[in-house]
């Protein structure tokens, strides 16, 4: 199991009670995908450009197509420059994945057999696995439900992320969900002009 869909185990399971918006938690995994990446050695950063190292399998779909996706040729790319690339409807694709291998699925209707409802978790190793990493407080994995607006992050939940590395892409992952939802304001303040215009004020 991957940092990513530990995530996204994570946010299906909050979702009943705390939705969180579909960009933030695509932007968290780019970033949750990025620790995977860097774990099994498929790069490295050096401040916040990502040198892309020998490609091996990692045996996660996702996780070997976001190592297929690196930029391997110089300036090479920066950190928020793949979370922007990446993340483009990644939560989708986490979603379709999951459910693809039989970790999800979706509440049927009594009488008509068509799928109603929203994805949920089942009970499998890999949702305890997830679980357990959250009950443990695992601090990379709060910092990325944190951005992601899955949870609201303890006063003291960067105590423990003093790893330049990890420190670079957190701040990355949470100017761009800044940047993201300052987009989103901005949407709705155009939109309610374009509306009083049309209304005559």
């Amino acid at each position: 199991m991957t940092t990513a869909r530990d995530l996204a185990i994570i946010a299906l399971d909050a979702a009943p009670d705390r939705p969180v918006e579909q960009g933030d938690l695509s932007l968290a995994l780019a970033g949750a995908e990025m620790f995977d990446l860097i774990e099994a050695r498929a790069l490295v950063l050096d401040g916040d450009r990502i040198l892309p190292s020998a490609q091996a399998p990692t045996g996660d779909r996702l996780l070997d197509e976001a190592a297929s996706a690196l930029v391997r040729q110089e300036p090479y790319e920066s950190v928020e420059d793949w979370l922007w690339r990446r993340g483009r409807a990644l939560s989708s694709a986490y979603v379709e994945d999951l459910e693809r291998v039989g970790l999800t699925t979706r509440p049927r209707g009594r009488r008509i057999p068509l799928r109603t409802g929203r994805t949920a978790p089942v009970d499998s190793s890999a949702r305890r696995r997830a679980e357990e990493r959250w009950a443990l407080g695992d601090p990379v994995l709060a910092a990325l439900a944190a951005a992601a607006g899955i949870h609201d992050e303890p006063a003291d939940g960067t105590a423990e992320l003093d790893d330049e590395t990890v420190t670079t892409v957190l701040a990355a992952v949470g100017d761009a969900v800044m940047e993201l939802e300052a987009v989103r304001q901005r949407r709705v303040i155009e939109d309610a002009a374009f509306d009083n215009v049309w209304r005559g004020y």
